[in-house]
């Protein structure tokens, strides 16, 4: 039987390779699943274009509560079933797995119809509005014993187990300083997703969890979480600052904003050495590896930066033919964890959502 190909890129030979190779198998080689797609949006069309272009999974129906936006979607790419209603994409006998693209606010009752129809689901991040909710979907996922995954596509990608190596290898030393910021200008839009918040908008679920999740993935569970804002015109969080602290006294510097354009880097800073991610960090990226003089000693660069979202489709299929109910590099335990984190810094802000 063929082995799975990884997906990287070798080494420059000519000098010492400090940097691991990535371990991240190649999405091509994931069992096939049939996806269904609720809430055919801009992110839907990026994941669904990916697993076209680099998997061999198969979107076989798309749902919307507007029968011609899921007709117009299913005809872009070629999608054999289109539903004028998210039930009838459950009720599709062609769908194993199900992706929840539909905005913020709507997360929990369209994974929670997936889940009861006893389907595997991955949820787009952020997973849902508040800790509250995310807990009630791990629950009912774990009732159901069906697969239940955040899409936080960023865990999957193959320059971040490269991180991810260096962290376990101590090739940095002592971590000390995380930082980390994704700032977008958005044109202030009262009618924009991003500004309304009855959608769970704000900059923090859907830009600001990036730096969060990595802050996270690289320093554990946060002892202590500070964090100052300001709010956009409508009263949603426009900007956020955020300081956290683990158990070793390890700091991670934040930032988010929906006011302006910011270099969407990051870096980890240890005793014996520092890594740099190039922007946009939380797509696939290089990752240098510093010294303390600041020579460059070692770097990965992605062999490919389209498509990165048919990463966390090929886990995902993974661990279904598995039949693992959850991730071990976006577990369920973590994704909890991060959202009951994201509830603090909107209280610090002093930013709700209507109805929560």
């Amino acid at each position: 039987m063929p082995q799975p190909r990884p997906d990287n890129q070798a080494h420059n030979t000519a000098r010492p390779v400090l940097l691991p190779a990535p371990r991240t198998l190649s999405p091509r080689d994931a069992p096939s699943l049939g996806w269904g797609v609720m809430g055919p949006g801009g992110i839907a069309a990026s994941f669904v274009e990916a697993l076209r272009r680099h998997t061999e999974q198969r979107v076989v129906a798309v749902g919307s509560r507007d029968p011609q936006r899921a007709r117009a979607f299913a005809d872009r790419f070629g999608i054999p079933g289109a539903h004028g209603s998210y039930a009838d994409v459950l009720d599709d006998d062609r769908v194993d797995i199900v992706y929840v693209a539909s905005p913020h606010s709507a997360h929990v009752d369209h994974a929670l119809q997936a889940i009861e129809a006893g389907r595997h689901v991955l949820v787009e991040k952020a997973f849902t509005r508040n800790a509250r909710e995310a807990e009630q979907l791990v629950r009912a996922a774990r009732e159901q014993g069906v697969f239940l995954m955040e899409a936080m596509w960023t865990r999957f990608l193959p320059h971040i187990d490269v991180v991810r190596q260096v962290l376990e290898t101590g090739l940095l030393g002592e971590i000390r300083t995380v930082t980390a910021d994704h700032g977008q200008f958005m044109t202030p839009d009262a009618t924009h997703r991003l500004f309304a918040p009855e959608l769970a908008g704000g900059a923090l679920l859907d830009l600001g969890i990036y730096p969060v999740s990595f802050a996270s993935m690289v320093l554990g569970p946060f002892a202590s979480v500070t964090a100052v804002g300001t709010k956009a015109f409508t009263g949603v969080d426009g900007q956020a600052s955020i300081v956290v602290s683990n158990e070793a006294g390890a700091h991670g510097v934040l930032n988010t904003s929906l006011f302006a354009r910011t270099p969407t880097t990051a870096s980890i800073s240890g005793t014996h050495a520092r890594l740099e991610i190039e922007g946009d960090f939380y797509a696939p990226a290089t990752v240098r590896l510093i010294s303390h003089e600041g020579e460059l000693l070692d770097s990965h660069v992605p062999a490919r930066r389209e498509g990165g979202l048919c990463f966390e489709a090929a886990e995902a299929a993974r661990c279904v033919r598995a039949g693992r109910l959850e991730s071990d590099l976006m577990p369920l335990a973590e994704t909890l964890r991060i959202m009951h984190v994201l509830d603090g810094i909107r209280r610090d802000l002093g930013v709700s959502y209507p109805g929560e």
